[in-house]
């Protein structure tokens, strides 16, 4: 579990990353990274997870798993960034050690594109 002040929940804050966040993906994922340059808030992470994953069942076994990932991973993230992992169908059949080689592969992509955008 994310602790309370690493979770995005406003809906502004997901668009916003979105919108303005340097992007990559894998087939089980797409990742969104904002950085605020100067910013010494914690990191926030959010997860979009839609019923194309499949029903309660399975789209809550994925929020799991990716939650427990990003929780190894906040320490590389930046003070202010914040981070959007949706989820694609594929991750449902997906094991964790797959999710896991998934999410690490696109948090390093975006880290390293977001330092050359600045």
């Amino acid at each position: 579990m994310l602790n309370t002040a690493h979770r995005m929940r406003r809906s502004d804050q997901f668009g916003q990353t979105v919108r303005t966040g340097v992007r990559t993906g894998r087939s089980t994922m797409v990742v969104h990274l904002a950085s605020s340059a100067g910013s010494t808030n914690a990191p926030l992470v959010g997860f979009v997870v839609s019923k194309a994953i499949g029903n309660a069942v399975t789209r809550n076994l994925v929020k799991r798993r990716l939650r427990a990932i990003a929780r190894t991973r906040l320490t590389s993230l930046p003070a202010g960034s914040m981070l959007v992992v949706r989820a694609l169908p594929r991750a449902a059949a997906s094991d964790f050690g797959s999710l896991e080689r998934d999410f690490n592969s696109c948090v390093d992509k975006v880290l390293a594109r977001g330092q050359h955008d600045d």
